[in-house]
């Protein structure tokens, strides 16, 4: 009889840290997510999305790929992004959301899906109310803020998130 094979190892795969322990073919394929999200090109995604690529990767500035297509004005982007799990309240590393770069670049179509995929129009700094405020908006989206479905769930969900931080 031989002896038993050897336990595997336990310790979490190795993997790059930071960007620049990357293949440059990783960074450049990143690359034309990001530029394919800016154009709206829905049928790189069609078929990226499929095969894996994460819904919500984002960029170096903390800008999803949601991101880029809200901001572009490219709404069945964003409607095929949140179909396949991208984050409407995800925020930038400057703490601005989706739904609030569609208000500003008056991009109607845009926040119309975000708004029916959950976003939160309170949500982020400025938030797409406050937004709505400062570009005087408030005619046109108000009433549609104040009855999203979403409306403070962004926000509720970060307390409850800060509240399980402090009880551990």
């Amino acid at each position: 009889m031989s002896d038993p094979a050897p336990a595997a190892s336990k310790a979490p795969p190795t993997g790059p840290k930071t960007a620049a322990d990357l293949p440059p073919e990783a960074i450049a394929f990143a690359a034309r997510m990001y530029n394919a999200a800016r154009c709206g090109d829905i049928e790189i995604f069609q078929q990226a999305l499929l095969a894996g690529l994460p819904a919500s990767m984002t960029n170096e500035k903390g800008d999803s790929l949601l991101m880029l297509a809200a901001y572009y004005g490219h709404p069945e982007l964003v409607k095929l992004l949140i179909s396949h799990g991208a984050d409407p309240n995800s925020l930038n590393d400057r703490c601005q959301s989706p739904i609030a770069g569609a208000v500003f670049k008056k991009e109607d179509a845009v926040v119309d899906v975000l708004l029916e995929g959950g976003a939160d129009p309170d949500y982020g700094a400025p938030s797409a109310m406050q937004c709505i405020g400062m570009f005087q908006q408030d005619e046109k989206w108000k009433a549609k803020f104040e009855a999203a479905k979403g409306r403070g769930k962004a926000i509720a969900a970060e307390g409850e998130k800060a509240g399980q931080r402090v009880e551990s």
